[in-house]
């Protein structure tokens, strides 16, 4: 069983975390959801969508301009606090790496916090702890906040993962983390090249194994375009088809972008694994 806020999954539940972008410079939407209206309004809509989750980030994770804790912390603090009024029963998650960040945003009413970049903070999890939230144990590569890989090899990128996001997870359960709200995360393209984050979900059985609820990052990202020789605005297919993979190979939960087209997916599966009957069902009967 896995518990956020007020929420409880089991294990054949595929739970969508929908991405909401409190930066002017995403990658992906180059600040839509920036300011506070068309956030709120993108929250609005994800969770219609059928998303369980909603992350908000106040850093954009590749390089550019400095943002400051006291910065993110205004970016975030405050829409964590109305998206909270808002909407009672939702899971908000911040991805951030900064624990004075992290401890803002849960007195402001968060649940999770999504550390991307691998416990970079050790001071995160006690936070964690100490709130009570779930938090998302994430194998980054030993790379610093907001910058991009240089020659990264491994001798075993897999084994690499399971090693740091467990004793990651172990760490966070010594500190006082509840363990139903732990996750672990690959990371891809975090301090991994194409062919990583390829491996990393050709082998997530291996994750998924552990018997850690395990978390997946691959909306738009750099190693589905690369692949399929894709920009930004054209990765959807390649990234709904990794999606379906994961899922059949027992991943959890999908941080993502596009929440209705990655819904239809993830029940899709969960109708041919057996985990959800099919919404009609006319053909043969009549």
């Amino acid at each position: 069983m896995l518990r956020l806020g007020r929420r409880e999954f089991g294990e054949n539940d595929r739970v969508i975390m929908a991405i909401v972008n409190r930066t002017p410079d995403s990658f992906y939407d180059q600040g839509a959801t920036f300011s506070d209206e068309p956030a709120l309004a993108r929250v609005e809509q994800a969770v219609a969508d059928g998303a369980a989750i909603i992350d908000v980030g106040g850093v954009k994770a590749g390089p550019g301009d400095e943002v400051s804790a006291e910065e993110e912390a205004r970016r975030t603090v405050g829409f964590v606090a109305e998206v909270r009024r808002r909407h009672p029963d939702v899971v908000i998650s911040v991805d951030t790496w900064r624990h004075e960040v992290g401890e803002a945003v849960c007195a402001a009413g968060a649940d999770v916090l999504n550390d991307v970049w691998g416990g970079v903070d050790p001071k995160l999890a006690e936070v964690a702890a100490r709130y009570g939230a779930g938090l998302v144990c994430t194998h980054a590569g030993g790379a610093r906040p907001r910058t991009r890989p240089h020659r990264i090899g491994y001798d075993d990128v897999v084994e690499d993962i399971l090693r740091v996001t467990l004793e990651l997870a172990e760490r966070a359960v010594e500190l006082g983390v509840r363990r139903d709200g732990i996750m672990i995360d690959p990371g891809h393209d975090f301090g991994k090249n194409t062919r990583h984050s390829l491996e990393a979900t050709r082998r997530l059985g291996e994750l998924t194994e552990t018997g850690w609820p395990v978390l997946v990052s691959l909306s738009n990202k750099d190693f589905v375009g690369e692949s399929l020789d894709r920009p930004v605005k054209e990765r959807l297919i390649g990234t709904l088809a990794t999606t379906a993979v994961s899922a059949w190979l027992g991943a959890r939960i999908y941080r993502v972008h596009e929440v209705a087209e990655t819904r239809q997916v993830l029940d899709m599966v969960s109708s041919i694994a057996g985990h959800r009957p099919p919404a009609v069902a006319r053909r043969g009967l009549a």
